[in-house]
């Protein structure tokens, strides 16, 4: 590219905080300021905004009305994509650069059809689907792309491991100035978050993150922490969890947990941009204790936050943590958890705030994602050129 700026375009597969839309928006804002020029396309139902400003153009793509089932929605999104990009113009862009399994689709049906030469994906974390369609779906989006990044070693190691797939990480990035930001206990307040302690679980009440082997764990923490209160917050997904909710509120009946603003139990649902830093600066420990993430930017967040974190010992985490910067628990066993919890709240769980944290930090910079993933765009593109002979 002789160092000219590059035309990027990037796909997410929604408007909301996922983890996957904020790799997006942040590594989109640090291409931006290296001078890259970039759009970033994303499916909107009912005109939705994007949850976060970005400096970078937005393309909103408007989704049609579709059936109450997965496979509809993501059809509908596929499609809302593959139209916003025709419409704005496919050759305008050096790469095309999906997110997710849904970006990914609609760009390999504009492959297929002639409308784009190739793209590119990066690949968070793969799930598991019941439906031949979603499985299809999701191995498309990675296996039609001319180059796959993952967002840690483990996911490289998985991808070439399980599907013959060749990848490069790019990592993910935190931004400490947003997370160490002044101000919101009276939102904390009109939320009903009161405990003492606080222990905050982001993302909702999902399987894969393990919701309800926590709620246990906090029930056994409740033994000897007889006012702590377990804050559950956002949980904006495309998945359907609701069966899985049932299970968790009905496990928490059968504790004797109340679920509501103030109780024992606190599910706020989808939170606005600004309040999530400030739950994470009012809790007294955050628990991240997924069975599976392609990275997990909580715990980063949260230690930016210079809130105490609990992890799974699974890879990805143990790929870039260790007992310095957190305590372990076992995912599966609610004793290690409430355990881990426990020595969190004890001394902030001996985690070295002074050295260890800030160093870690510094390893994650969204401005050092931008440089790889441009360097990696170089390579995808003259590869492109050299294959239309140019």
């Amino acid at each position: 590219m002789n160092g000219a700026a590059m035309r990027i375009a990037l796909f997410t597969h929604s408007v909301n905080p996922r983890g996957g839309v904020v790799h997006t928006l942040e590594l989109g804002r640090a291409l931006h300021e290296a001078g890259q020029d970039v759009t970033i396309f994303a499916p909107s139902a009912g005109s939705a905004p994007m949850f976060r400003a970005s400096p970078c153009r937005v393309v909103l793509a408007p989704v049609a009305a579709h059936g109450n089932d997965t496979v509809s929605m993501v059809r509908a999104r596929i499609d809302a994509l593959k139209a916003a990009l025709l419409d704005d113009g496919p050759s305008g862009f050096d790469v095309l650069h999906a997110q997710d399994s849904i970006s990914g689709n609609a760009l390999a049906e504009l492959r297929e059809a002639g409308a784009v030469r190739g793209f590119v994906r990066t690949v968070h974390h793969l799930d598991t689907f019941d439906d031949a369609q979603l499985s299809e779906w999701q191995r498309r989006a990675f296996a039609d792309a001319d180059a796959v990044f993952c967002v840690s070693d483990a996911w490289t190691r998985k991808i070439r491991d399980e599907y013959g797939v060749a990848a490069s990480v790019v990592d993910n990035g935190v931004d400490a100035v947003r997370w160490r930001s002044p101000g919101g206990p009276d939102v904390c307040m009109k939320l009903g978050v009161t405990g003492e302690p606080v222990v905050l679980a982001v993302g909702g009440i999902e399987e894969r993150k393990n919701t309800l082997q926590l709620l246990e764990a906090f029930a056994l923490l409740r033994q000897t922490h007889t006012g702590a209160q377990l804050v559950i917050a956002g949980g904006a997904s495309l998945l359907d969890h609701d069966a899985y909710t049932r299970r968790f509120v009905a496990r928490a009946a059968q504790l004797g947990l109340r679920i509501g603003q103030g109780e024992q139990i606190v599910v706020t649902g989808p939170l606005d941009d600004a309040t999530i830093p400030a739950l994470m600066r009012r809790a007294d420990v955050v628990s991240m204790v997924s069975l599976r993430e392609g990275f997990g930017l909580v715990t980063l967040e949260a230690l930016a936050a210079d809130t105490p974190v609990v992890v799974s010992r699974i890879e990805p985490f143990t790929g870039y943590l260790d007992e310095r910067v957190c305590c372990w628990a076992e995912p599966r066993d609610s004793a290690s958890i409430a355990d881990a919890l426990r020595r969190a709240l004890h001394d902030r769980g001996g985690i070295d705030f002074e050295h260890a944290v800030p160093e870690l930090l510094a390893r994650f910079s969204w401005h050092e994602s931008a440089r790889r993933q441009i360097a990696l765009y170089a390579s995808h593109v003259q590869h492109v050129m050299q294959a239309l002979g140019a």
